[in-house]
């Protein structure tokens, strides 16, 4: 995502002339460590025309790549960027030790997070549920070759933010699209208590313990309350 604007890969490739109907967007739990070396894969290739996803999906799919298409090109570019944020979440949340049980109520309530904010930015809910949404969320949460996850991991074991980027070269684009969407939320007047705690340990200095406190401190409510969780 566009920091400044929130503008998806789609929207700033149609921006500068390079794009048409035929865009297709291919994302999923798709780490190329594991592709390369021809390791079962399945994404999801979107569109909004339907002939193209069709036949992105025919010439790409084989043995071990199995492609399914949607027209829900909002929802599958956003799943893509904002389960980064939730991953340096998590590997912060493994980082301080706290245990399986915190980090996957911490995953869940992520997606959560995750489909109310993207659907306000024209995404479908259910997409979520698919491999664009919580499929790629639960690998870069918990695979070792998840980048943003192994900053957090490095933010919960003490390291600063800027000791972090200094001395690695490939981008951990959940430190970024925090910033984006905690702006694009406060400016919303929308509630996202992971995002907004995470955009406090990154840039506000906040003690990592101590965020987990405010987040098991909120008021009780239903699981399916509408509100934040």
């Amino acid at each position: 995502m566009e920091i400044d604007t929130l503008s998806r890969p789609s929207e700033i490739l149609v921006e500068e002339g390079g794009a048409g109907d035929d865009l297709v967007i291919l994302s999923g739990p798709s780490h190329a460590e594991e592709v390369a070396k021809g390791m079962a894969t399945s994404v999801v290739a979107a569109s909004t025309s339907k002939d193209s996803a069709l036949r992105v999906q025919g010439r790409i799919s084989g043995p071990d790549f199995r492609v399914y298409t949607s027209s829900d090109v909002p929802g599958v570019e956003l799943g893509g960027a904002l389960k980064n944020i939730i991953a340096v979440a998590a590997g912060v949340a493994e980082g301080l030790g706290l245990g399986d049980n915190a980090r996957a109520a911490l995953v869940t309530r992520g997606l959560v997070e995750m489909a109310r904010f993207a659907a306000i930015h024209g995404a479908e809910r259910e997409t979520f549920s698919g491999l664009s949404g919580v499929g790629d969320l639960m690998v870069t949460c918990w695979s070792p070759h998840s980048r943003n996850r192994g900053l957090g991991l490095r933010i919960g074991q003490g390291e600063s933010l800027d000791e972090i980027l200094a001395s690695q070269e490939k981008v951990a684009e959940g430190v970024w699209t925090c910033r984006a969407v905690h702006q694009a939320a406060v400016d919303q007047d929308l509630e996202l208590p992971i995002t907004s705690r995470l955009f406090s340990i990154l840039f506000e200095g906040e003690d990592p313990r101590a965020s987990v406190g405010e987040l098991m401190s909120r008021p009780a409510r239903s699981e399916r309350d509408p509100h934040p969780c």
